[in-house]
């Protein structure tokens, strides 16, 4: 998997909370949904992103390890 998938989820998640603050808001029953889903995404986005960076091969060179 590329970083910009990782990216892509991660905005993905971030554009979910806008709309699930949004109809929490205007009171929409569901909106608690919106809030998990978002927050599922956001998660899963930074673990991946996370990853990709420590496997990454000049990482390491970078950070002097």
């Amino acid at each position: 998997m590329k970083t910009k998938y990782a990216v892509i989820i991660f905005l993905t998640g971030f554009l979910s909370n806008l709309i699930g603050a949004f109809l929490k808001i205007t009171h929409y029953p569901n909106a608690n949904l919106f809030f998990v889903i978002a927050s599922i995404l956001e998660s899963l986005g930074m673990l991946i992103f996370i990853y990709k960076l420590l496997t990454y091969p000049k990482f390491r060179e970078f950070m002097n390890w």
